[in-house]
């Protein structure tokens, strides 16, 4: 492997088992797995297979395999003899590919005794720090948030790293995103957890991301900005401007934003998974879910009918922290120091941050990274 075990992989492997995933001893785990992502795999059957749990896995080609759905339907048992739930787990480093192919087996199955966990970012630093927080901790940091912010209007952000943007919010039109690692209904789960996120109705000001970069573009290039942050200045919801010294990252932030509505704010997201504690060099989502703030330019996170538009790009830029201030509350959010709420988690939010075909009714929109390469 190329990845050393220590404590905190052998704990992420059992907390993917026991915490997010919830297998038991009667269930069927089939993992589906890209060539980049076999250790991730291998880690975990390992740990399947002194538990005594019935498994197969499948390695799969990226957003493209014709064989995957007969391969897959292949190992399905008579639903009938199995006693426990049958549990999907896929694991990808630079895409999410195939979720057709997993909204039919759901069809076709009693969705009471399915349900489909995604792994994007497969490697060390998914079982080190994603998730080394439970999934309840990060519900109850992502439903304070939620608090505040779905009965919000104008919210002031600021950031150490010189962020200052003033936000309106149109909580009537558009959804929140709320992904916490618990999986509702015969949605997805998506891996790594911890993010809220929503669209502005409008956003004015200066974005400094000093911590990471994570784009919908297959790339080597370091993610990390503590070196060369990312400097956008943002008019009526549209960066208008933007500096960095690093040219690779330039042209990355080129690419995107030269792309039709590639400019655009698309998503207004704030990362609460406390266990992510560094910037990895690896283009992620593990990046994305640092407490902290993020804007995604490009593509939304939307319907279409309340977000009306498309594009082929998604960057997020973000900064490790924030302060949040509410409307006229005297006490704004520190992202750093949420207080974790003791209430319900709000109902009826989409647990998602990509696309899929109940979204967009639209199978060519269903792989949310690694569509281009760069």
């Amino acid at each position: 492997m190329d990845f050393q075990l220590n404590q905190q992989v052998c704990d992420g492997v059992e907390s993917l088992i026991n915490d997010y995933a919830k297998i038991s001893l009667d269930d069927l785990v089939i993992m589906a797995y890209t060539e980049d992502s076999a250790e991730s795999v291998a880690l975990l059957s390992e740990s399947l297979k002194l538990k005594k749990v019935q498994h197969h896995f499948i390695m799969i080609n990226p957003l493209s395999d014709e064989e995957f759905l007969y391969e897959l339907t292949c190992l399905l048992p008579n639903a009938a003899a199995l006693k426990g739930d049958i549990v999907f787990l896929t694991f990808e480093k630079n895409t999410m590919s195939h979720n057709n192919v997993f909204r039919k087996i759901l069809m076709n199955c009693n969705e009471k005794q399915c349900r489909v966990i995604r792994v994007i970012s497969a490697g060390y630093e998914f079982f080190a720090q994603s998730l080394a927080v439970k999934p309840e901790v990060l519900s109850k940091r992502n439903t304070a948030i939620l608090e505040k912010l779905m009965k919000a209007k104008d919210l002031i952000i600021t950031t150490k790293s010189g962020t200052n943007l003033t936000v309106v919010l149109d909580n009537n039109r558009y959804r929140w995103i709320s992904n916490r690692g618990i999986i509702k209904d015969s949605s997805f789960m998506m891996l790594p957890a911890g993010e809220v996120a929503t669209f502005p109705a409008n956003i004015n000001g200066t974005l400094v991301a000093e911590f990471a970069f994570n784009v919908n573009i297959i790339t080597d290039v370091d993610a990390r900005l503590v070196n060369s942050p990312v400097t956008v200045k943002i008019v009526n919801g549209r960066a208008v401007d933007f500096q960095c010294n690093n040219k690779d990252v330039v042209e990355i932030v080129n690419h995107c934003f030269g792309n039709k509505n590639g400019k655009v704010v698309g998503e207004l997201g704030f990362g609460t998974n406390i266990g992510i504690k560094r910037a990895i060099p690896l283009n992620s989502h593990i990046n994305e879910r640092v407490p902290g703030i993020h804007l995604g330019f490009g593509d939304h996170n939307q319907l279409p009918e309340t977000a009306n538009y498309k594009c082929s790009s998604h960057l997020d830029l973000i900064c490790e922290g924030g302060t949040i201030w509410v409307d006229s509350e005297l006490v704004p959010i520190d992202l750093q120091e949420i207080k974790p709420s003791v209430n319900a988690h709000p109902e009826n939010l989409y647990a998602e941050d990509l696309k899929s075909p109940v979204d967009q009714q639209d199978m060519e929109l269903d792989d949310c990274c690694g569509l281009t390469k760069n």
